[in-house]
């Protein structure tokens, strides 16, 4: 029988980590068993392989099991189902393979009892002579016991016809009764309060649902990625799209303005596509894991599990490469000026790279376990969060923390500044999102209503600082417990938790004018909310889990990345 060899069940874990949203695990496993050095064509392994191979397994099993406690007795060692059979087919058809062998076992035994026919034929026919004359005793009885009934039926005749005429009545009413039970039924069918208006229900919100549908008409699918698609970034300024790819590519789109073409646009025209490894793709230590525009929309930066960080024009030409880390790069910002980028790294440090002169300006060693996420607070001041539950603000030129944040008991997945950079939030594996403050160590708010880890938060563009400055400040956190939560930023308090996944939400992002929400789930749904009332205005299924959604600068196109290798570009309009 064909085993599976350590090489493919490692590849197999590795993916199903990545998946999960373990991605400093994934990095991990991939470090210490060499996954970048196996053969395995990531793009052929379809998502929850891992999953897969385990329930079939289970399967097996469970055929095995039934084969073996039936009554047809079995000298084979269950060689009619083949590995491949167990993780290609499903439970029915395994069952169908099943009976077809059972039938052929079944055949053979039929042949031998056709043998012993004929020696029981003699004894058949003297039990049913011995039958038939029993059969004939029984039948002289019954018309014997019928006589005497009939002459009793007789004497009695005079004396039931008085009372037939009431049976007969009282058969009536019954039928009429019966009759009357039915149309009063029929009746309280048709003036029922609760059938008609539960179908009129139905009907409404099918439709209601329908009509929240993106149309196939105000969508573009962007195809040319050979890998899941991670991370995608509109363009400040500009009608560019960027996305990064397990596939060792980022891509530069340009989105044409006005109404989305329907169908596929993958022409050479309107894509860039900026190789990270010469030669053939898809090699794992080079995947694009993060990336960012600068303020103005002339430079983008990648960073890629190789440790690299690059920097390339809007016309795909590399400018720098950044070489510093020992690790994989989990984040990366531009801060506003643009004269410096901040890399967060798996090799626990952060730094700074002054991009004119293209160096490391300054590396900061603080963390104890790798660097999950990193953000500016201004041009020379930033917050790094790690797994080792810590946040750390840090300063250009200081060789110490300026600030520590501890209270989380868990991996710190995000930290972000509000839109003045007074306060910071923070989301953990300790299923907690916190918000700080630089004037005090004990963090400001403590939000606890979500049931599982928290991937993401993002501040809404409203407020003092913003183009949006008479409306509410507002924290957004998604969570693996499939829900995003709206928070009271000011009280701490809880205003709508949006229920509308299935799975776990990777990404949420804020329209520019503060009044809607996307986000991203595993379930391949994008959903659009209201934030007047918590309610789905749009959605969009497409056909791969969700890692990132964006929106562009006008507010009026959304961009979703795939796990299926594909982007997809949204209309918005109410």
């Amino acid at each position: 029988m064909t085993s599976i060899t350590s090489v493919e069940l490692n590849y197999l874990v590795f993916r199903y980590l990545q998946e999960s949203g373990f991605t400093h695990s994934a990095f991990t496993l991939g470090y210490e068993a060499g996954i970048n050095k196996c053969t395995i064509a990531g793009n052929l392994i379809p998502p929850g392989a891992l999953i897969t191979f385990v329930q079939k397994g289970l399967q097996y099993l469970e055929m095995e099991a039934n084969m073996s406690n039936n009554d047809v007795e079995m000298d084979e060692d269950f060689s009619f189902l083949q590995p491949l059979d167990i993780i290609t087919k499903d439970v029915n058809q395994l069952r169908q393979m099943i009976e077809e062998k059972r039938k052929n076992i079944q055949k053979d035994k039929d042949k031998d009892k056709e043998k012993n026919k004929d020696k029981d034929k003699n004894k058949d026919r003297e039990v049913d002579r011995e039958h038939e004359a029993e059969r004939g005793r029984v039948r002289e009885k019954e018309r014997h016991e019928k006589e005497e009934r009939e002459k009793e039926r007789e004497k009695a005749e005079s004396n039931k016809e008085p009372e037939k005429q009431p049976e007969e009545l009282a058969d009536g009413d019954m039928v009429m009764d019966q009759e009357d039970k039915d149309a009063i039924g029929h009746e309280e069918n048709g003036t029922s309060i609760g059938q008609e208006p539960m179908d009129i229900a139905t009907a409404s919100t099918q439709a209601s649902q329908e009509a929240c549908e993106i149309p196939g008409s105000d969508v573009t699918i962007l195809e040319g990625h050979t890998s899941e698609v991670c991370a995608c970034a509109w363009s400040p300024t500009g009608s560019l799209l960027a996305s990064g790819s397990g596939d060792s590519t980022a891509r530069i789109w340009t989105i044409a303005d006005g109404l989305c073409k329907s169908g596929a646009q993958n022409s050479p025209l309107n894509v860039l596509v900026l190789k990270h490894v010469k030669g053939r793709t898809n090699e794992k230590s080079k995947d694009v894991t993060t990336l960012d525009w600068n303020g103005e929309g002339s430079l983008l930066a990648t960073g890629s599990y190789d440790g690299q960080a690059r920097i390339w024009t809007t016309n795909g030409e590399l400018r720098s490469t950044l070489s510093k880390h020992k690790g994989p790069i989990f984040s990366l910002k531009w801060n506003k000026k643009g004269d410096y980028l901040l890399t967060g790294s798996f090799d626990k440090t952060a730094i700074v790279w002054d991009v004119k002169a293209e160096e490391w300006k300054q590396q900061f060693e603080f963390h104890t376990g790798p660097t999950l996420d990193v953000d500016w607070c201004n041009n020379v001041s930033f917050a790094t969060s790690s797994t080792d539950h810590m946040i750390y603000v840090c300063k250009i030129g200081e060789i110490h923390p300026i600030k520590t944040f501890a209270g989380h008991q868990g991996e710190v997945n995000c930290v972000k500044w509000d839109p003045t950079g007074s306060l910071l939030a923070s989301c953990s594996d300790d299923i907690t999102a916190k918000i700080w403050c630089m004037k005090q160590d004990k963090y400001v708010h403590d939000l606890r209503e979500h049931s599982k880890e928290i991937y993401a938060i993002r501040w809404s563009p409203t407020g003092p600082g913003t183009n949006n400055p008479n409306q509410q400040l507002i924290l957004a956190s998604a969570s693996f417990d499939s829900t995003v939560k709206l928070w009271d930023v000011e009280l701490g308090k809880l205003l709508y938790s949006l229920n509308g996944h299935k799975d776990p939400v990777y990404s949420v992002a804020f329209s520019p004018n503060g009044e809607y929400l996307a986000s991203g789930s595993l379930d391949k749904s994008m959903h659009i909310w209201s934030l007047k009332d918590g309610k789905i205005v749009k959605t969009y299924t497409g056909n791969g889990g969700i890692f990132e959604v964006c929106w562009n600068k006008e507010g009026d196109k959304l961009a979703a990345c795939f796990a299926n290798n594909t982007l997809c570009v949204l209309d918005f309009r109410m």
